[in-house]
């Protein structure tokens, strides 16, 4: 008989690992899968100051180096292998993968969510040398630095406001002529006097050799290509792009509820309308996407899978499907 699992846990980012670290604790034999690099989008971070209890200049991936050898002390087993399809529908769960096929008594899906990109040229190459993805974690690096943000909906507008309690100037930067946010969050943002806004504007590169020194701007109506340079006093500036994320849940379409935005839909104890699988992180619907709210959602999950877990199947007969 091919082995079961008492849980697979699909992502090893921060919820996943979290996950791993309660579950294996709890005597469950603990299955990671991770499709490409552990840690997910703390990985790309050079320093993690607002997790509590970090050591001094802690790192994105000195953190995950610690959480995964908690898991792996503990028991729980790493595995590369991305996951292409999953089988909910028995009691077993079914996760098949590119290498293998894995079961599992229960799930914990950490596959998480990623930002959507600008797609301009420069972006990939100068993330985390000052093109950033969260206004929270960052922002603080741009003190009295001046600061762009991509994007006019909710979330564009909302890390505008916040990046003015460090930025000398915060320049709002939409595509349209009109901001797509809450109105109530553009009254908030108009009246703020570091906020400056470009119009029917995108950008078309991010420049820099190990920094960002310039971007260039293409105004959509004239056509018109301006470039924006550095002051040479601060020598770099900020890069926030905020047009969305993109949840990791494509292979859980008319399997798992999902939200209109694709997020996967749970109740407070990380449950899914499909008994014995839970999601965690950033993949579930939340309003907040850090690391201290990923892992508290893996510690969650883990619990109720162990309890999932202990109600339908008695220690001494787990051996046994």
């Amino acid at each position: 008989m091919e082995n079961i699992y008492d849980l697979i846990i699909i992502g090893a980012g921060p919820a996943g690992l979290s996950a791993g670290i309660y579950a294996s604790r709890a005597k469950l034999s603990t299955l990671i899968l991770e499709k490409d690099k552990t840690g997910g989008q703390i990985v790309t971070t050079d320093e993690v100051a607002n997790y509590p209890g970090s050591v001094e200049n802690p790192t994105g991936p000195s953190i995950v180096a610690r959480m995964v050898k908690q898991a792996e002390e503990f028991g729980a087993l790493r595995k590369k292998d991305p996951v292409l399809e999953v089988d909910f529908t028995g009691k077993i769960k079914i996760v098949r993968c590119k290498k293998n096929e894995y079961q599992g008594r229960s799930v914990i899906i950490a596959s998480g969510a990623k930002p959507r990109r600008i797609g301009c040229q420069g972006e990939v190459e100068l993330t985390g040398k000052g093109v950033s993805y969260c206004a929270t974690c960052d922002g603080d690096f741009f003190t009295d630095f001046e600061v762009f943000v991509i994007g006019g909906g909710d979330s564009a507008v909302e890390e505008a406001i916040y990046l003015t309690k460090y930025a000398r100037k915060v320049t709002v930067v939409h595509r349209r002529d009109e901001l797509r946010a809450a109105k109530s969050i553009q009254e908030k943002a108009f009246k703020n006097k570091k906020i400056e806004f470009l119009w029917d504007t995108t950008v078309e590169e991010i420049k820099g050799k190990d920094i960002v020194e310039s971007i260039v701007f293409k105004n959509k109506k004239t056509g018109e290509i301006t470039e924006y340079k550095a002051q040479e006093e601060d020598g770099t500036f900020g890069v926030f792009p905020f047009v969305g994320y993109e949840p990791m849940s494509h292979i859980y379409k008319d399997i798992i509820q999902l939200d209109e935005k694709g997020y996967i839909i749970t109740d407070e104890k990380m449950r899914t309308n499909i008994d014995g699988v839970f999601a965690v992180g950033d993949i579930r619907v939340k309003d907040l996407r850090q690391v201290i709210t990923a892992a508290a959602d893996g510690a969650i999950g883990a619990v109720q899978a162990e309890k999932y877990i202990d109600n339908l199947y008695p220690i001494l007969e787990r051996e046994v499907v």
